[in-house]
């Protein structure tokens, strides 16, 4: 199965001034775990995750001041649609991280995290068993 088929198309794109409380309460009222951050001064997509917003609150800072653009990761791993799940998720385990932005000829294509590759590689049929 290629990151394609696994792979979230409706991603949400932040914008590098939104405070981490707002991304907060975007990516729990979207239930997703990470953002597509597109600041036209960073030189190409970044990410925002749930644990840049923990790590940030951890440390006392103020997420009604905070900007995303402090806590974006900018240096990301990307993927391609084409590649393997099993690429994504040694690509996943070699950094240390959770999410992959998806690149289609440089233009983000979605999100693909470690989720969704479990939900491919062992999808539920009914109940699992206690």
């Amino acid at each position: 199965m290629l990151v394609r088929d696994a792979m979230s198309t409706v991603v949400l794109t932040l914008g590098p001034d939104h405070t981490l409380r707002q991304a907060a309460a975007l990516m729990s009222a979207r239930r997703v775990g990470a953002a597509l951050v597109l600041d036209p001064d960073a030189g190409g997509p970044g990410i925002l995750t749930e644990r840049d917003i923990l790590n940030s609150v951890g440390l006392g800072q103020d997420p009604d001041t905070e900007r995303i653009h402090a806590h974006t990761t900018n240096n990301v791993v990307f993927a391609a649609p084409a590649w393997s799940l099993q690429e994504a998720a040694r690509a996943m385990a070699h950094g240390g991280f959770r999410h992959l932005i998806v690149l289609d000829r440089g233009t983000p294509a979605g999100i693909v995290s470690v989720r969704d590759i479990i939900r491919c590689w062992a999808p539920t049929e009914g109940r699992l068993a206690a």
